[in-house]
């Protein structure tokens, strides 16, 4: 395995923790309406965890409400079962055909603790991503070792994963302050 290889995987590994966090983000619940808030929840569909939205069609006609439309009207009270069972604390309303979940406004302090909530989820992702770089600089150390790399070659390799990981953890910095000012809009 050469240098080329060890930063590209550990590129991998930094850009899966950034699409991981991104998506999380998606399902943390903000002032306005988001098909994101729900599109995530597993629904028992005969006997088997799938996704909402491989059920049904999300949207969201108004700023707080989310619109769910089942392919199947038989899934209908499996899915609202999987809304009732998960953490998002939005009772569905259902008319047999569509359930509508109403978003209340947040409370200041519901919104500090989101934004305490994102931030937690923001610091694991850097974690990763450090976790990676260290990674990446053992496989350097390891390959100067057995003498396949000069100590140069090490060190510039180390620079530019140092480089990625810099890069890595403002893309996090980035979509923290956009999803924390998300949160705090009224």
């Amino acid at each position: 395995m050469g240098t080329d290889d060890i930063l590209l995987e550990t590129e991998g590994h930094m850009e899966a923790a950034v699409d991981y966090l991104s998506k999380e983000f998606r399902g943390i619940r903000t002032g306005r309406a988001s098909a994101g808030l729900v599109d995530h929840i597993k629904v028992h569909y005969y006997g088997s965890p799938t996704d909402l939205r491989q059920l049904a069609t999300i949207a969201t006609p108004e700023a707080s409400l989310i619109v769910i439309k089942p392919f199947d009207p038989a899934s209908l009270k499996d899915i609202e079962r999987a809304i009732q069972a998960s953490d998002l604390g939005i009772t569905p309303q259902s008319d047999n055909k569509l359930i509508r979940l109403a978003l209340p406004s947040l409370s200041g302090e519901r919104r500090k603790q989101l934004a305490a909530q994102v931030k937690k989820m923001a610091e694991g992702a850097k974690v990763t991503i450090r976790n990676a770089r260290r990674d990446g600089n053992k496989e350097l150390d390891k390959l100067q070792k057995d003498s396949e790399l000069s100590e140069d070659e090490s060190f510039k390799a180390k620079e530019e994963i140092q480089k990625l990981t810099d890069q890595y953890e403002a893309k996090v910095n980035q979509m923290l302050e956009a999803k924390t000012r998300e949160i705090e809009e009224r």
